[in-house]
């Protein structure tokens, strides 16, 4: 029996997909605007903080 036959079977399964492709897109669409808007001296900092020695 193939895995789609078992999602079939539960109600309302679908909620759960959709659910899932709107928190990610809410999640990305934060971050874009974020990054978009950042002060550019903090990307800059964040952006060399692995490469500093302690």
């Amino acid at each position: 029996m193939k895995f789609i036959n078992y999602l079939e079977k539960i109600s309302g399964v679908s909620i759960y997909g959709m659910t899932s492709l709107l928190l990610f897109g809410t999640i990305f669409t934060i971050m874009l605007v974020w990054a978009l808007r950042a002060d550019k001296g903090m990307i800059e900092e964040i952006r060399k903080m692995p490469l500093e020695e302690k």
